[in-house]
Order: C-alpha cells, then sequence, then structure tokens
C-alpha cells in the first residue's frame, strides 16, 4: 500500500466495463484475423455496450471519480453515496443531467456588473438551489 490519500477510482463500475470492453476487443481482434465484418461490428457493438454498462453502474453509485478520499472508501466494493447529487466534475453525471446545480451553488453569486454609477447587482448562479437532481 502507498502512503498517499488518493484513489485512482478502482470501483465495480470500472472493472466491470473493462471487462466488457475487453471482450469486445478481442472480439474486434479475432475479427481482423479473420477478416470477418460481422466480427468488426459484433466486437465494436460489444465494446459500446461495455461503455453504457459503465455508465449505468456509475449513475447507481457503483463508480467513484479519482481524487482524494477517506481509506475506508478505498475498497471497489464500496458504493459511493453522493452519486445521486452527481459528481461535479464528472462529465458522465453531467450527461445524466446531475452535479450541475452542486456545482453552480458551491460558486457562489454571480456578480453583474452595475451600468455606469450604479452598484454592482448580486446575483444567485444559474441553477442555485436546484434539488431536481
Amino acid at each position: 500500500m502507498s502512503a498517499h490519500s488518493y484513489d485512482h477510482g478502482h470501483t465495480a463500475a470500472g472493472w466491470t466495463g473493462f471487462g466488457i470492453a475487453g471482450a469486445g476487443a478481442a472480439v474486434v481482434g479475432f475479427g481482423i484475423v479473420t477478416v470477418s465484418g460481422p466480427l468488426l461490428v459484433g466486437g465494436a457493438s460489444i465494446a459500446l455496450a461495455g461503455l453504457v454498462v459503465t455508465w449505468v453502474l456509475h449513475l447507481a453509485g457503483w463508480g467513484k471519480p479519482p481524487g482524494p478520499r477517506p481509506r475506508e472508501q478505498w475498497e471497489w466494493r464500496v458504493r459511493d453515496l453522493s452519486a445521486r447529487q452527481g459528481h461535479a466534475e464528472c462529465l458522465g453525471c453531467r450527461l445524466a443531467g446531475r452535479g450541475r446545480g452542486a456545482a453552480r451553488a458551491a460558486a457562489g453569486p454571480v456578480v453583474v456588473p452595475a451600468a455606469r454609477g450604479g452598484a454592482p447587482d448580486a446575483r444567485p448562479s444559474v441553477g442555485a438551489g436546484r434539488t431536481d437532481g
């Protein structure tokens, strides 16, 4: 074990997706060797299915973004309880409509410069306080 507190995000979603995509790559490789179009398409479809399965498992809480977290959450079989709100910098969460409101709310109010001679207008950022997602 290392002495750093950085977890690289080894999760059930990641390992499952890797296994499915690896099988897809093997089928594509066999399709290349045998010059078979159906195997090429089938292997690419399997690899694409691996991507979708990984995304769905991530959204279900079985995938975590890499980054600092307590050591008790490093195990790959630990569910991520913050997945419902979405991870702020996660592309998969943003594609699912999660994580945007939390990131904007954390950014604080947006200060809009006023017209000449007026006071600046502090408005809450777009999506702040959003709880639907």
